[in-house]
């Protein structure tokens, strides 16, 4: 086919096969943006759900799968990548009781005995979302014991005790499980001490719940304690660690006024709390962060003094 003729029923067909192509593309793109419209995402498997590029809530069937996975697999790549989606999916109210329900508690609360650190971290995390369900702390205070041992004979100011640390620290925010740490309040003074500045903040958080609750103002006062705890009320103590001790300091003898007495001293022995909150030194402490920069440790303080 040659001449102009020729080369007009060419460009004629061209027209033709890029009109046909895209009429194709319509209909091939509409029908995927009706799909997703409509829901209808492909399957995806529960190796899938774990790759990272899945960023949208599971639902209950997912969540099966993915609980399906990590109780019968032993890859550790997966394991962690499991834990790590889970964990994410439990931030969402929803969620924590559908886990709950599906029996993914026991699933995930297995994992804080793995051998692998960063498992145990990641189940840890889990269990840590998990936990804001009071319903479902029913279910994890079973791990409270494993989880304090993990926690004060594991590397100091690892992610894996930190993690634990914020786990306590969520089992503690009502007053039903504290009992369950009574044994270890000395543990957690020395971690206090030892540790580093996100770690003692971690610690101070924990303490708090604790000291609010009257039940556990006895125990607190009879831990035996370092008297380097009196150098966390030093001016020069970082702010978010001075409020907090200044705070605990505050709720332990609200505590006692409302028990109605004030600690008779002989119940008390040498190195405890008690002594290193009720001697001088500390006072003398206290008093001196009146002149503080930084108003909210003044204004603190000023409420502090007259209980003195």
């Amino acid at each position: 086919m040659g001449g102009p003729r020729g080369a007009g029923w060419v460009a004629a067909g061209l027209l033709l096969g890029a009109g046909a192509c895209y009429c194709i593309y319509r209909l091939t793109r509409g029908r995927r943006r009706g799909d997703r419209e409509l829901g209808m995402r492909p399957s995806k498997s529960a190796e899938d759900l774990t790759d990272g590029s899945y960023d949208d809530v599971l639902n209950a069937a997912q969540l099966q799968k993915l609980l399906y996975l990590l109780e019968s697999t032993e890859d550790p790549v997966i394991i962690e990548r499991a834990l790590i989606t889970l964990g994410n999916n439990a931030a969402f109210s929803v969620n924590q009781a559908i886990i709950r329900e599906l029996g993914g508690i026991p699933i995930v609360g297995n994992k804080i005995n793995h051998s692998n650190q960063s498992i145990k971290e990641k189940a840890l995390n889990a269990l840590n979302n998990l936990s804001v369900n009071v319903e479902n702390q029913i279910k994890i205070k079973i791990y409270i014991n494993q989880v304090c041992e993990d926690v004060f004979s594991g590397p100091l100011n690892s992610a894996v005790q930190l993690a634990g640390l914020r786990l306590l620290t969520n089992m503690t925010v009502t007053n039903d499980h504290q009992h369950m740490l009574h044994n270890y309040i000395t543990d957690l003074f020395q971690v206090l001490l030892t540790g580093n500045g996100n770690t003692k903040v971690q610690v101070l958080k924990l303490l708090l719940n604790l000291s609010e609750n009257p039940a556990m103002t006895e125990g607190l006062l009879h831990a035996q304690v370092d008297s380097s705890f009196l150098s966390l009320y030093d001016s020069h103590v970082a702010k978010e660690i001075l409020l907090r001790v200044l705070t605990l300091f505050q709720n332990i003898n609200n505590c006692l006024k409302i028990e109605g007495h004030l600690a008779v001293q002989p119940t008390f022995t040498e190195g405890s709390l008690f002594f290193l909150l009720h001697g001088e030194e500390c006072a003398q402490k206290i008093k001196a962060l009146v002149d503080h920069h930084d108003a909210e440790v003044k204004e603190k303080v000023l409420t502090i003094i007259p209980k003195i």
